[in-house]
C-alpha cells in the first residue's frame, strides 16, 4: 500500500522548478505538444538511473567518494552551461509549424543528460525511498522499485502538464519576436543559475 505521504512529497518534489521543468517548457514553446511529450519522457528517463542506483546499492559510492560525486557534479555544471550557450546561440525564428524540424532523439538526449549528470538526485533518492519501506518488509527491493515507478509516473505527467502550459502560450510568443528573444535570454539565465546552484552544492 503506497502511503499518501509518499504521493504528496513526490508531487511537491516534482513540481518544484528545476532543469526538467525548464527543458519541458522550452520544448513546448519550440515544438508544440509533440515536443512536450518527448521532453517529459526524456526527463523521466534521466531520473530512472538515479533510482536504480539507490535500489541496487550503487548510491553508496557517491557518499563514500567525494571525487566521484564532484566529478559527476562538475560534468553536470558544464553541460548546463553548454545548454545556456545553446539557448543564446540559436537564433532560429519560432514558427507554428516548427514540428517539421523536430528532432526527437536530440531532445531526449538533452533531457536525459541534464538529469543524469545531477548526483544530488541519487543522494535525494537514497534519503527518500528507504523512509517508505517498512523494516518488516520481506521484499524491500520490490517495494522500492514500485515506489520508483510511481515517482517516475508522477514526474512524466507533471512535466507533460508543464509542456501543455507552454503550448497554450506558444502562439503569443510566435507572434511577438521580442518576446521570443526575451525568453531565450531568460532560458539561458535560468540554465546558468541552475549550473551555479549545482556547482555550490555539497553532499
Amino acid at each position: 500500500m503506497v502511503s499518501l505521504d509518499f504521493l504528496a512529497i513526490s508531487l511537491l518534489v516534482v513540481i518544484s522548478p528545476g532543469t526538467g521543468t525548464l527543458i519541458t517548457l522550452t520544448a513546448g514553446l519550440q515544438y508544440g505538444m509533440r515536443g512536450a511529450w518527448v521532453a517529459a519522457a526524456g526527463c523521466t528517463l534521466g531520473v530512472l538511473p538515479h533510482m536504480l542506483a539507490v535500489v541496487t546499492g550503487l548510491a553508496a559510492l557517491y557518499q563514500a567518494s567525494a571525487l566521484v560525486f564532484d566529478g559527476v557534479k562538475f560534468a553536470g555544471v558544464g553541460y548546463l552551461l553548454f545548454m545556456s550557450w545553446q539557448a543564446l546561440r540559436d537564433k532560429t525564428p519560432l514558427t507554428l509549424d516548427a514540428d517539421s524540424e523536430f528532432s526527437g532523439k536530440m531532445l531526449v538526449y538533452h533531457a536525459v543528460t541534464a538529469n543524469l549528470l545531477n548526483p544530488k538526485l541519487t543522494v535525494f533518492f537514497l534519503a527518500f525511498l528507504p523512509q517508505f519501506v517498512s523494516e518488516h518488509d520481506r521484499q524491500p527491493v520490490r517495494t522500492m522499485l514500485l515506489l520508483s515507478a510511481i515517482f517516475a509516473g508522477i514526474t512524466f505527467w507533471v512535466f507533460v502538464g508543464y509542456g501543455a502550459m507552454a503550448v497554450r502560450f506558444r502562439r503569443h510568443v510566435v507572434m511577438n519576436p521580442r518576446v521570443f528573444t526575451a525568453i531565450r535570454w531568460l532560458v539561458a539565465a535560468a540554465f546558468t543559475g541552475l549550473a551555479v546552484k549545482l556547482a555550490v552544492m555539497t553532499r
